[in-house]
């Protein structure tokens, strides 16, 4: 399996009450509304959206991804609402190895209604099913109780500490490591 065959066309993946999607010029102002908002950019590893334009940055850089068939994110799109919610991705794969990791980041308005959860779910099943994976990990700051959780919840085991792991936005910081495996798929 290779990155552009997945990521040549992304393909539109359906949940419940979730639209996986392609991320469009569209969607940058609702992406700005929960980018530009300092506590649900607290614990991600990207600058809080100051501008429209740091927005509109960030969607072009996702459109030439798209573009040359590499490692992008999807759109999270609520089916009820219609509104461009967050984005959920695979921040890195190796084929060669069968794994990848999952990062997910989600507006503010929809927090604590299993979103995360829900589209988390539905990226595995597909790492698993299309991708060939065997393993899938997530990391988050020790502090991230919200994104534990999720990981959690998703069937994820706990696998340790990454004691200063990540050098972001100006410090040092402690990483939480979770994975599933494919045969922990029952």
């Amino acid at each position: 399996m290779d990155i552009e065959k997945i990521y040549g066309n992304l393909p539109t993946l359906e949940t419940e009450r979730l639209l996986l999607r392609k991320i469009t010029l569209d969607d940058v102002e609702a992406m700005f509304s929960y980018a530009s908002n300092d506590e649900v950019t607290k614990y991600v590893t990207w600058d809080t959206h100051r501008s429209l334009a740091d927005t509109k940055q960030y969607i072009d850089f996702v459109l030439s991804q798209y573009e040359n068939k590499q490692i992008a994110p999807w759109g999270i799109e609520s089916k009820e609402t219609k509104e461009f919610i967050g984005t959920i991705d695979f921040v890195w794969w190796q084929p060669a190895h069968q794994k990848a990791e999952i990062g997910y980041v989600i507006s503010d308005k929809y927090w604590g209604k299993g979103i995360a959860t829900e589209a988390s779910k539905k990226l595995i099943q597909f790492g698993f099913e299309e991708m060939d994976l065997v393993r899938i990990q997530a990391i988050c700051f020790v502090e991230n109780t919200a994104s534990a959780r999720v990981m959690e919840k998703v069937g994820m085991t706990f696998e340790g500490i990454l004691r200063k792991a990540m050098f972001v936005k100006g410090k040092h910081r402690d990483l939480k490591m979770y994975s599933i495996i494919k045969s922990d798929i029952r």
